[in-house]
């Protein structure tokens, strides 16, 4: 795939009040989620819950790409069609996660590196040829008291870079996630040099392998105060220095940035991101990449009774959809 088609794939990611949702979580990740709710774990669930969200009647009007985990992109609808096909004919663009988690970082105690790059030509290979479109590899970066280390910052950093060159080799694009959890009592000032410092050793990776960021995405966690921090700073605040953040760290070639909602609550998630966009404009569109934010309410109402309440789960998918498309465009207001 040429790096023209690769381009507009990513633009096509980040379209205008589009953004991406995330239904990538692991086994069991999944697993803590339907157990939290009271969901039995069984395959024929997960795949219903899936189809619950993939085929949302209008989630295609704000959601422009969904990221899938292996199972999802091998899975059909209760009909027997591919979830890939359901998911072109709506214009939603398949994606996949293709990392197999963080591991603990040998030499560097509570540190830990993303593994997953043994084979990874391979499978994206095949995952290029079921339909994904993009990837997604996810690094985790703690904050303590003595880190994160640089050496755990370059390894993350650098299994990123290669990932990201292989699947343009695959002809997918990738998407970078570096996070910066919210774990821990650190303020947002601290959080704002961790994330910057995360940033720069990112695009000097990438561009030491070469990675093509015009056909790149870079997924961010936010600028904000640790979960346990007394104080916690507001809105504008968050908003503010992640944009200064982002202007001083990633080059305007990238064709957008999703935001991942990390342990925010929903609202909180679309009000950042809402503000973000009223201090526009910016070298990039900003829009979202979504997990538990744009599906925990759905998840709650569909437990409560699954047959029932498959279809009102499927409109508050959409809402959440809608409510996050508006504050990619910094147009949306609280209730909306």
């Amino acid at each position: 795939m040429s790096i023209e088609q690769l381009e507009s794939i990513a633009q096509a990611m980040v379209a205008p009040g589009k953004g991406i949702i995330a239904i990538d979580e692991s086994s069991g990740t999944i697993k803590k989620r339907f157990d939290a709710v009271g969901i039995d774990n069984s395959e024929e669930n997960r795949r219903a819950y899936r189809e619950l969200l993939l085929t949302a009647p209008g989630l295609a009007d704000h959601i422009s790409g969904a990221i899938l985990y292996d199972e999802t992109l091998r899975q059909s609808t209760r009909a027997g069609k591919p979830f890939t096909e359901v998911m072109r004919a709506a214009g939603i663009l398949p994606g996949i996660k293709v990392d197999m988690g963080p591991q603990p970082l040998a030499g560097f105690p509570g540190e830990v590196v993303t593994e997953g790059l043994d084979g990874l030509r391979q499978r994206l290979a095949e995952y290029a040829g079921l339909g994904a479109r993009f990837a997604k590899w996810r690094a985790v970066i703690h904050i303590g008291e003595d880190t994160p280390s640089s050496t755990c910052i370059e390894a993350n950093n650098h299994a990123l870079a290669r990932y990201a060159a292989l699947c343009q080799e695959a002809g997918l694009v990738p998407m970078v996630e570096p996070e910066v959890l919210m774990d821990g009592d650190h303020d947002i000032d601290v959080c704002y040099e961790v994330t910057e410092a995360v940033l720069r050793s990112l695009f000097a990776s990438l561009y030491e392998h070469n990675v093509m960021l015009e056909g790149s995405i870079l997924k961010a966690s936010m600028v904000i105060a640790g979960k346990d921090c007394d104080e916690q700073a507001g809105v504008e605040e968050v908003a503010d220095a992640t944009v200064r953040c982002l202007k001083a760290t990633v080059p305007a070639l990238l064709p957008g940035i999703v935001f991942l909602s990390g342990g925010q609550s929903d609202e909180q998630a679309t009000a950042h991101l809402n503000a973000m966009n009223q201090l526009g404009p910016h070298p990039w569109p900003l829009s979202f990449s979504y997990g538990r934010a744009m599906q925990q309410a759905a998840l709650k109402l569909w437990a409560k009774d699954m047959q029932g309440n498959f279809t009102a789960a499927q409109k508050t998918v959409a809402q959440r959809a809608r409510a996050n498309g508006l504050a990619a465009l910094g147009q949306w207001t609280r209730g909306a």
